[in-house]
């Protein structure tokens, strides 16, 4: 956080490139305006940020850069709310607000030397992004990666450059789907659980990681328990209405645990003790 007294004052951020992922998910990369700040900063896989646009308000997105590539911070953004649909107004060169690192991370030390299995539908892939750009920076340390990647429709993937990345990488199984038959498509159609069980992998030194609609997830995990995946093995993250991101407003508790600061990474174990988690 911010070296002051107030955890709830922001920084100032530039926007300096914003992508266009889909028609209404856009990508902000952004550096604090103290350079010495963006030297400074730390933090780890799957921990989130507030952004704010000044005037309307904040909320809560991943971090999805890795912290092994430092030139710029990351967020992904889909238009749904105020405070969305203001973000995606703004321009290069604009500055907005930002409170972080907030939460936890990916236990990404406890996966050297495993398998890592990602499974990602539509915007869900933004916090895979982040763990997946850093185990690749960290290629040496864990084994076999493998991805399973669906949305609705081809234009709905994001991004996508990175996709084609991966897909030319020889270490990388990149498995990705839409859920119905669209012009050009030659790839996978089907919903990302079933490709799931059709590509039915292992569980055997597995560590699986899943995040997308809340439908999605769910039979994603009905699927990893019938692939014989532990509990403690399959790892998600949650979305909540995160307010204060320091645990102090109560908004996002589930039972004793809150998601902006005991998660949102939690392991399937550790959900099955919370109350309306799943």
């Amino acid at each position: 956080m911010a070296e002051n007294n107030n955890p709830y004052l922001p920084e100032l951020v530039t926007i300096t490139n914003i992508i266009e992922e889909t028609p209404n998910i856009k990508s902000f990369q952004v550096v604090f305006k103290d350079p010495e700040r963006m030297k400074s900063f730390k933090f780890e896989p799957g921990q989130v940020g507030q952004l704010s646009v000044f005037g309307v308000g904040e909320s809560t997105f991943v971090i999805n850069s890795p912290p092994t590539r430092m030139d710029y911070l990351q967020f992904s953004v889909m238009k749904a709310g105020e405070v969305t649909a203001a973000l995606h107004d703004l321009y290069p060169g604009d500055q907005m607000g930002l409170r972080a690192p907030l939460g936890n991370w990916f236990p990404y030390n406890e996966m050297k030397g495993k398998n890592i299995l990602f499974i990602g539908g539509g915007i869900g892939l933004a916090p895979l992004r982040t763990l997946i750009l850093y185990m690749l920076d960290n290629r040496a340390d864990y084994k076999d990666i493998t991805i399973i990647y669906g949305s609705r429709t081809p234009p709905d993937l994001c991004y996508k450059e990175d996709l084609k990345e991966w897909e030319s990488r020889g270490d990388v199984n990149l498995i990705l789907t839409v859920d119905a038959e669209f012009p050009g498509w030659d790839k996978r159609v089907g919903f990302v659980p079933t490709v799931l069980n059709e590509v039915a992998p292992s569980p055997e030194n597995t560590i699986a990681i899943t995040c997308g609609p809340p439908i999605m997830i769910k039979f994603v995990l009905q699927n990893l328990a019938k692939l014989n995946f532990s509990e403690e093995n399959i790892v998600t993250t949650l979305e909540a209405r995160m307010k204060c991101g320091i645990g102090i407003c109560g908004r996002c508790n589930l039972g004793s645990k809150y998601i902006c600061k005991d998660g949102p990474v939690f392991n399937l174990a550790q959900l099955k003790d919370l109350p309306g988690a799943l």
